[in-house]
């Protein structure tokens, strides 16, 4: 063993890994019933994923986002969203809040972005998208500590 070699947190820690699993779980089937559909879920873990630098849930979940129906043109541009008319009021707010969510701007600016985001999404789906964000986030940091490798893939 060397001190360079990855330590899979998945891998060393199982009970605590299918915690993190079952708790996924939970937060997809709160998702599903307050009406967000599959694809935008797996948007917001591609955005959550870009902003963390995690190419190992990238990898999974922009092919997941595909499978589900996504285009490959939305993706391309995900990470300047706000600056294209790709995406819908719900979706829009959805991204912002995920953002928000991960990366913890400013009490004055998040607070300014949930409010917003609040106008557009129901309380379910605010809540939603806030719990999907924190298990995207813990799963890219498991990800990104462990090292996961990203494997050739042929599409």
């Amino acid at each position: 063993m060397s001190l360079s070699d990855p330590f899979f947190l998945d891998k060393s820690d199982t009970d605590s890994w299918k915690a993190l699993n079952a708790f996924s779980l939970k937060v997809k089937a709160a998702g599903e019933a307050a009406g967000l559909d599959y694809r935008l879920i797996e948007l917001l873990n591609v955005r959550i994923s870009q902003i963390n630098g995690c190419a190992f849930c990238l990898d999974m979940h922009v092919r997941q986002a595909l499978e589900a129906g996504e285009s490959a043109q939305r993706i391309a541009v995900l990470p300047n969203w706000r600056e294209t008319t790709l995406f819908n009021d719900v979706e829009s707010a959805a991204l912002a809040v995920a953002e928000a969510t991960t990366t913890l701007p400013d009490s004055e600016s998040r607070i300014a972005e949930l409010a917003s985001s609040r106008l557009v999404l129901s309380d379910a789906q605010f809540s939603a998208v806030q719990w999907a964000a924190i298990a995207m986030n813990a799963f890219n940091r498991v990800s990104i500590l462990s090292q996961h490798p990203v494997r050739v893939r042929k599409y």
